[in-house]
């Protein structure tokens, strides 16, 4: 039985994902920094199913805890075989006003945490010569946006470090992507108005909101034996609103 480590996992899509590989039949651990209720909910969800699931409280920003994260998985099931780094944070300011310390928090947590996790599940990987990493960016790492300038920053970090990890991973048979959501129905939309919503989904082609499972569905299928040749890749799931 393969196991997957998901982190920022208490909800929205890591939530989702989190779902679907139990369903599918993978060791779980749910990762968590702050919402240990709904991670431990989420687990016993999972257990219910039947699903073998753990939920590990990590700030993936802090390489100690993400060592402990690791080992954790490691004990508690042997292996890692699949790594989704979903753990994220979301700033909304004009750059004359984002601090420095907004910023550093944005590129720990968003940039450097994705490269932690990466840096020590790798290891376990390697020596098994098999594996599956899925770093989550988002659009507006590929394209950028107003207000949201040094989140773009740190998102698209993300898609850099995951083409330049799948050329170093390639030999190893380690195949490392990247999905960039678009517009999705979770806790970082809930602030906008009814009218913004509206117009969002006007600008994409398939006009509606994309769900947590539209990116689960993508994440499994990356992460199964049909995606083998598939390495380095940036996909974007957002309706075609970067196109």
């Amino acid at each position: 039985m393969k196991t997957v480590i998901i982190t920022g996992a208490s909800k929205g899509i890591g939530a989702e994902i989190a779902t679907l590989f139990a369903e599918n039949g993978y060791n779980v651990v749910i990762n968590y920094f702050k919402h240990e209720l709904k991670a431990k909910n989420l687990c016993n969800k999972l257990l219910k199913m039947g699903a073998n699931a753990i939920y590990c409280k990590a700030d993936v920003s802090n390489e100690d805890d993400v060592k402990m994260l690791v080992n954790t998985t490691l004990n508690t099931f042997k292996s890692i075989d699949v790594l989704i780094n979903n753990a994220g944070i979301s700033k909304f300011d004009l750059v004359q006003d984002t601090s420095l310390d907004d910023l550093n928090k944005l590129l720990s947590v968003n940039s450097v945490g994705t490269f932690l996790c990466c840096k020590h599940a790798v290891k376990n990987m390697i020596s098994n010569k098999c594996g599956k990493i899925i770093n989550i960016s988002s659009m507006w790492g590929l394209v950028g946006s107003s207000m949201e300038t040094a989140y773009s920053m740190s998102k698209s970090a993300i898609i850099s470090f995951t083409k330049g990890l799948a050329k170093e991973l390639g030999p190893s048979n380690i195949n490392v992507n990247c999905i960039c959501p678009g517009v999705i129905n979770t806790d970082m939309i809930k602030d906008l108005s009814e009218d913004t919503v509206n117009t969002l989904k006007e600008n994409t082609p398939l006009l509606r909101i994309g769900t947590p499972k539209d990116v689960a569905n993508l994440a499994l299928f990356l992460a199964s034996d049909e995606a083998s040749f598939i390495t380095g890749q940036v996909i974007s799931v957002d309706g075609g609103i970067t196109l």
